[in-house]
């Protein structure tokens, strides 16, 4: 069994992951508010579907987050 340990994200891939929460929030927000002033019900099922499914990928970027925290340096500050 091979043994996987984390490595500390570079700040590229910070500012990737960081980027990505910001576009998954957006695409929540759009889609519920879209939904919500919608009349089609078919159409409000799907967006809120999609509210569901961004939900998901904005927990698992989150995780992701946090789970490096403690790989990251401690930032001094100034």
């Amino acid at each position: 069994m091979q043994n996987h340990t984390m490595q500390a994200l570079s700040p590229k891939e910070l500012n990737y992951i960081t980027d990505s929460i910001t576009n998954e929030e957006l695409l929540i927000k759009q889609c519920a508010a879209t939904a919500s002033i919608t009349h089609n019900p078919q159409i409000q099922q799907a967006l809120n579907h999609y509210v569901r499914s961004h939900e998901q990928h904005l927990n698992t970027l989150v995780n992701a987050l946090q789970q490096h925290q403690s790989l990251a340096p401690a930032q001094v500050s100034n």
